[in-house]
């Protein structure tokens, strides 16, 4: 079982100090270490943006894609491996801006992998710019009278689209953001963990006091069935927020929305599927009986 020190590279993080990818870093790396996954049983898959230097600060194997390509990525991956448990991770401009479309039809797919959204709802990277799910009237250098349209509700998106597992984390509380992360890995189907991974430099509004004084745990919500699909829809339509609403007017929930057993994935829609294409070479199939009808 690797130790924590050995999943994370000797090369240090150059994020901003402060900067919640640290702890996003931390509790997956303690929980791929808890997990007893050897490096050739897990991948890792990145896509562009402060998140994706996270391909050089984690030792793994894996691929750092294109702006907003990380999920087609990682769906061949996971397709061409299924002994391989992926993790796919991406910010919210690369995974439901430019890559809007492939967050849906993963997600309707129900592609077996995890799928964490480093969501800062800013242009981190690129010095500060709107992204899909920057507040309504923020002000931005791509937006200095402030943003015109509502943010994206990726959970909103995810679960109306009929995801089997839809989880909301908050990068300021690692043990809760943790147990997403178990919970992710262990499920069957398309995990989507969503957190709120506020950006220190950019981003002065949705900051890690903004965050604690408004969210609160699903958990801890009487009478609250994450099975309940509807439920899970009706909650994540409450949860959009202003820039001037009161940590008192404005409570947003984090914890596991909507989770789906035994949820029938895309790779059990394609039994030829069942192991590593290259085992394929090791024991080809006889397609001669195949090709005899059309001699």
């Amino acid at each position: 079982m690797p130790e924590v020190a050995e999943i994370q590279r000797a090369l240090a993080p150059t994020w901003c100090p402060g900067c919640g990818n640290f702890n996003m870093q931390k509790a997956l790396s303690e929980v791929l270490a808890e997990s007893g996954m050897g490096f050739e049983e897990y991948a890792m898959v990145w896509g562009i943006g402060c998140h994706g230097n996270g391909a050089d600060f984690y030792r793994s194997q894996g691929f750092h894609g294109l702006h907003g390509r990380a999920l087609p990525l990682a769906t061949g991956i996971a397709l061409t491996n299924p002994d391989l448990k992926v993790i796919v991770e991406m910010g919210d401009g690369d995974g439901y801006g430019i890559g809007g479309n492939h967050f849906l039809h993963s997600v309707r797919r129900n592609i077996d992998m995890v799928a964490i959204f480093h969501n800062n709802q800013i242009y981190g990277l690129t010095t500060g710019q709107a992204s899909p799910t920057s507040d309504q009237f923020m002000k931005t250098p791509s937006t200095p009278g402030g943003v015109v349209e509502e943010p994206v509700n990726p959970v909103g998106v995810a679960v109306a689209q009929g995801a089997t597992f839809v989880a909301r984390a908050f990068a300021g509380d690692v043990e809760h953001l943790k147990d997403l992360y178990r919970q992710a890995l262990a499920h069957k189907g398309f995990a989507v963990v969503d957190v709120y991974q506020p950006c220190v430099t950019w981003n002065k509004i949705n900051t890690f006091k903004w965050f604690r004084d408004r969210v609160y745990k699903l958990e801890e919500l009487e009478g609250y069935d994450p099975t309940d699909r509807t439920a899970a829809f009706k909650l994540s339509m409450s949860t959009f927020h202003e820039l001037t609403c009161a940590p008192d007017e404005c409570k947003i929930p984090i914890g596991v929305f909507y989770r789906e057993e035994d949820s029938f994935t895309y790779q059990d829609g394609l039994p030829q599927l069942d192991r590593p294409m290259w085992k394929r070479a090791v024991e080809p199939r006889d397609i001669g009986t195949i090709l005899e009808k059309y001699e």
